[in-house]
């Protein structure tokens, strides 16, 4: 026991130094119903604000200066790899969304005031990262390994809603979208730069499906 307790004691010194909450106090989010699957490879800002009903994966980081702003709601998923950090702005994540399922997800609020808002039931996989000032509405999609530099997409249905056309913003695929703004029923799917002259209707990979 003395051994574990020194061993616990070393990474809680560490933890500390890098702004990183100790490990009880990681197993003390659980309170608020959150759910640590392995509280010794996730890391936790003590300056990030956790909401409640959260699923947290091993190997999740979430960075957050002292003169930055994080702010996570409630009922998300943070599979392993997900990444997220405010060092110099602010990032803000609403509720039930997913995170980095098959890839991981980083979203880094790394320039002097930017902002970083992403809605709710959202789904962000497979390698996605975004940086600038970037809104990502309720609903938006990010699926692959796409750099989302200050591009705005907007709200709609989640992935679940039958019509495509009705749902959020998507970018799939593989390469960079910088500066763009998506309207809702639109998508970009392409494995190269991300341009306003490939955007299409969801329902051109999608059917409608009839409402009975």
């Amino acid at each position: 026991m003395a051994l574990e307790s020194t061993l616990i004691a070393k990474i809680d010194e560490t933890r500390r130094a890098q702004g990183f909450l100790e490990i009880e106090a990681v197993l003390a989010l659980g309170e608020r119903g959150n759910t640590i699957l392995d509280p010794f490879s996730t890391l936790i800002a003590k300056h990030a604000r956790i909401g409640a009903n959260n699923i947290f994966y091993p190997g999740v980081t979430i960075h957050c200066s002292s003169a930055s702003e994080l702010t996570i709601g409630d009922g998300n998923t943070f599979y392993a790899g997900t990444w997220l950090a405010a060092d110099a702005g602010t990032l803000t994540i609403g509720n039930g969304n997913l995170f980095g399922e098959g890839g991981g997800f980083t979203a880094k609020a790394d320039r002097a005031g930017v902002r970083i808002t992403i809605g709710d039931q959202g789904r962000y996989q497979g390698g996605a990262s975004v940086f600038g000032e970037t809104f990502l509405g309720s609903g938006s999609q990010l699926l692959g390994m796409i750099t989302v530099d200050s591009c705005y997409l907007a709200a709609g249905g989640s992935f679940r809603d039958p019509d495509p056309d009705a749902r959020a913003a998507l970018l799939k695929g593989q390469g960079v979208a910088r500066k763009l703004r998506l309207d809702v029923g639109q998508v970009i799917s392409t494995r190269d730069d991300f341009t306003m002259g490939d955007v299409k209707p969801q329902s051109f990979f999608h059917p409608k499906v009839p409402r009975s």
